[in-house]
């Protein structure tokens, strides 16, 4: 091949090049992100034997007050479904899902799933275990304290103390989600445990 020749092939080369970025654009050397699973909005996710959490957070004024749990609950089993939530110095709360269906816990419908103790500052994160009462499988993972600061969350921010200690949230919707994601929190013990919900709050 001689200097010409060599010449043409650089320029054709270069050529096909550019028309490659100009196609595909950023996506040519960007994963595309569509194709990753994620948590939108403030709240975090996990997955426990049926139960899909979506956007887990606690809405509070302080560590040591009342904090009510937010977020989508979706059970893909053929059975009912009861999850507690318990959090800092006893404080729980349970959340029944019926079967092949969900509860948004954020809906005005829906009752209020209040942890009398937060355990966290707002804009910090508090340690949760989670059970699924059937199988008696649980697992802890971390979800985001915020407070009335965030204007969409005002309204969710706790008036009251529970006084059993023990508050229950209802089914309020019937619906199952297309697909899981792929994060899950490790269960402790137990047994083997939209479109896809990968932000399922309203705010």
């Amino acid at each position: 091949m001689n200097r010409g020749q060599r010449g043409k092939l650089a320029m054709a080369t270069a050529a096909l090049g550019i028309s490659l970025l100009s196609v595909t654009g950023c996506g040519y050397i960007n994963p595309q992100q569509t194709s990753e699973q994620y948590s939108a909005s403030d709240g975090t996710r996990a997955d426990l034997g049926p139960l899909q959490l979506r956007n887990m957070m606690i809405i509070s004024d302080g560590e040591d007050k009342p904090g009510r749990v937010i977020g989508a609950v979706y059970n893909d089993s053929s059975r009912d479904v009861k999850l507690t939530i318990a959090g800092a110095g006893g404080a729980q709360t349970e959340i029944s899902v019926k079967k092949n269906s969900y509860v948004l816990l954020n809906e005005d419908s829906a009752d209020e799933a209040i942890l009398s103790t937060t355990g966290a500052k707002p804009g910090s994160l508090a340690e949760v275990t989670i059970r699924e009462d059937s199988t008696n499988e649980n697992a802890k993972f971390k979800v985001p304290v915020l407070d009335a600061t965030i204007v969409d969350y005002k309204q969710y921010v706790p008036t009251s103390t529970p006084t059993a200690g023990t508050s229950t949230a209802s089914p309020t919707s019937t619906a199952s989600p297309t697909s899981s994601a792929n994060s899950t929190a490790s269960p402790t013990g137990g047994a083997d445990s939209t479109p896809s919900p990968t932000s399922s709050a309203n705010h």
